[in-house]
């Protein structure tokens, strides 16, 4: 419930940053894009995150000092989403704000795998699940590590690699149909 929790107040968090146009027509909402692009992709960040989160914990027998430090270090990640957006919004998608963007969804990514080795989610699954998620695990890293380096030089190209990543995680089992 704890995490439920942090996962509301990070949506909250992230609403209330964005702000309206200061004139009241849509070719000024328009101007806006890139906040309302970085807090959409944020949101659906968010909600994947969570997503993941509840199929990873229904596997924990017991709420063990090691998986509470992995989950508290998971929620920590997550909690950097709000300023990063914020970051990346203010500035329009420049360079150095994209990149630190790639560099929260990395590590929300790694403390993810630190939730799986954890928790064993494949333990019953069939050899074809277990290689699905150690692959996605590893591939989605190696891409939000080099959408940060790119982001540095070609910040929507970053973006997009962030957001094509999001994809794979639709699903939060690839065993199930």
């Amino acid at each position: 419930m704890f995490s439920d929790g942090v996962f509301a107040v990070l949506i909250t968090v992230l609403v209330l940053e964005l702000r309206p146009p200061t004139v009241p027509t849509y070719a000024a909402l328009l101007d806006l894009w890139p906040r309302w692009l970085s807090y959409a992709v944020s949101y659906v960040f968010i909600a994947i995150v969570w997503t993941n989160h509840h199929y990873l914990m229904r596997y924990a027998g017991e709420a063990t000092p090691r998986l509470l430090w992995f989950n508290f270090a998971h929620l920590f990640s997550m909690s950097l989403l709000p300023l990063s957006t914020a970051w990346m919004a203010t500035s329009e998608l420049a360079p150095q704000p994209v990149s630190f963007y790639a560099v929260v969804f990395f590590l929300v990514n790694v403390t993810y795998v630190a939730l799986i080795w954890e928790l064993n989610p494949a333990r019953d699954a069939s050899a074809h699940v277990r290689r699905v998620l150690r692959w996605r695990s590893l591939i989605t890293l190696c891409l939000f590590g080099g959408a940060a380096i790119i982001a540095l030089r070609w910040p929507i190209v970053g973006l997009a690699i962030c957001i094509a990543c999001l994809v794979v995680y639709l699903k939060p089992d690839p065993g199930r149909g």
